[in-house]
């Protein structure tokens, strides 16, 4: 437990700007900017979020004076009238040295008005373009964490509580779990519930299969006294966040209209983690689940989303298509935009991948990308690792990163972080979870299912996560000892 505190402290060791230069302060839900609206200086323009632009009016620097000062430093940010009631807006003013234009930054990420105590809030917890920035009792949610243009934090916060898991850590980093699975292990600290269930051939019965201690990791016996002497297949992974995205199989009469997706082998693979027996979730082609999650919380349209899994480097193909994420709920391939997924496999369908795979790339709809210009990508790399880890997130509007590396030692790498591709924005997301195929699987006149991979934990979040919380969750990763 003292290496994990030890790796978690060091991810999270976020450090503000290096000069008091000015720089764009991103709302961590949303990935847009703090934005003056109209890009004009004129006393009494309001703020609001909009798309990252680099312009003057997203510029901002705090003062030794605890001011925080735009457009070159002419401006001061301003609870109008001197409010301090919750709802109070928030304008620029030519600076005055009054204490409604003082401003601190916490340890959180959030920044409070002096003379108010208020938090600078996105009003009513809003992600999208022209959503106001007022003051608000401060509450710890996302939409009062603002970080730096590099992803930042405005300052460094403090590491999750001892034990924390990656939804904790996420949690933390203002961008909440919406779905959580695995047959590994606890993706929550004071878990305690079935990761999974199991069903034997013999009779048809089930058995859900929890975890040996709250927080811990899978009780594999459970699972090998259940099958003993039959075959048993995985039926169901429980959704870890409480918000029911359970994912069943495509074929189960949990996914009406599904008949080309038959449950995995349980017993295919088994691992250590954390120097306990767990067995894998081991997808072959004809393997998939999924989830209609448009409802539960899982991120829709435009709205921004991050997501990780854990998967293995050794048991690949190039069938579409290996994916954990966001897909459609109609099952169909229906437009750029409407799946936001991490695809890990040997397929590379305009190139820019290094390498004989497998790569980590996002599978967007009418495309698998790489990133870069999509015809070369000279930061992508195979991951051969028999555990790796892969990360993507996305903005909804303009921006994209994915991430890989290996799952029990060392850190994240970016393979791109940059602009979606043309046709992409905004992102048209439909909210469904898919697991073990591509969008348009698995019912009558759907896409094939041909993909193989190996799938350990994961999880979707709400927001777009900083790579500092990106970074503590691949620690945790490491510290969880896959092998």
């Amino acid at each position: 437990m003292a290496a994990l505190a030890a790796l978690l402290a060091a991810a999270l060791t976020w450090a503000g700007p290096a000069s008091a230069a000015q720089a764009p302060l991103v709302s961590v839900p949303s990935g847009r900017c703090l934005d003056v609206a109209g890009n004009t200086d004129a006393p009494g323009t309001s703020l609001q979020i909009w798309d990252c632009n680099g312009q003057a009016n997203q510029s901002f620097e705090f003062t030794s004076a605890g001011e925080l000062r735009t457009f070159g430093g002419t401006r001061c940010v301003d609870a109008y009238g001197q409010g301090t009631s919750p709802g109070t807006a928030v304008i620029i003013w030519p600076c005055n040295g009054q204490a409604n234009q003082k401003w601190r930054q916490n340890s959180d990420g959030s920044i409070t008005g002096v003379q108010s105590g208020l938090c600078l809030d996105v009003y009513g917890a809003g992600t999208a373009n022209g959503t106001a920035v007022i003051l608000w009792t401060c509450n710890g949610q996302g939409n009062q964490k603002w970080i730096t243009s590099g992803g930042e934090p405005t300052t460094s916060p403090s590491p999750p509580p001892p034990g924390s898991r990656p939804c904790d850590i996420y949690a933390a980093g203002g961008t909440p779990c919406v779905a959580a699975h695995s047959t590994t292990r606890a993706l929550y600290r004071s878990y305690n519930g079935s990761l999974y269930q199991v069903r034997r051939s013999s009779d048809n019965a089930t058995r859900n299969i929890g975890v040996l201690t709250t927080g811990g990791v899978a009780d594999a016996a459970a699972q090998d006294s259940f099958c003993a002497g039959t075959t048993c297949v995985i039926t169901v992974l429980y959704d870890q966040s409480g918000h029911g995205n359970d994912l069943w199989y495509q074929g189960s009469s949990v996914v009406p209209g599904s008949t080309q997706s038959k449950p995995a082998i349980a017993t295919t693979e088994s691992l250590s983690v954390g120097g306990a027996k767990a067995y894998s979730l081991y997808i072959n082609p004809g393997n998939s689940y999924w989830r209609d999650g448009h409802l539960t919380g899982v991120p829709t349209g435009a709205a921004p989303e991050g997501m990780y899994m854990v998967t293995s480097g050794t048991h690949v193909n190039s069938g579409c298509c290996f994916d954990y994420g966001n897909s459609e709920t109609t099952r169909k391939a229906d437009a750029a935009g409407a799946m936001d997924a991490i695809y890990f496999g040997t397929s590379c369908w305009f190139g820019g991948c290094s390498g004989s795979g497998p790569w980590v790339q996002a599978d967007l709809e009418w495309g698998l990308y790489p990133g870069g210009s999509q015809s070369w990508n000279p930061n992508q790399r195979s991951f051969t690792s028999k555990f790796v880890t892969a990360t993507l997130k996305n903005n909804g509007t303009s921006r994209f990163a994915i991430k890989g590396g290996n799952a029990q030692s060392g850190t994240l790498y970016t393979l791109w972080d940059g602009a979606l591709p043309p046709g992409y924005s905004p992102m048209k997301k439909q909210g469904a979870i898919v697991l073990g195929s591509g969008g348009d699987c698995c019912k009558p006149g759907g896409g094939a299912n041909l993909s193989a991979g190996t799938f350990y934990e994961g999880a979707i979040v709400a927001g777009y996560p900083s790579d500092a919380t990106e970074n503590a969750v691949q620690a945790d990763i490491v510290a969880a000892g896959y092998r």
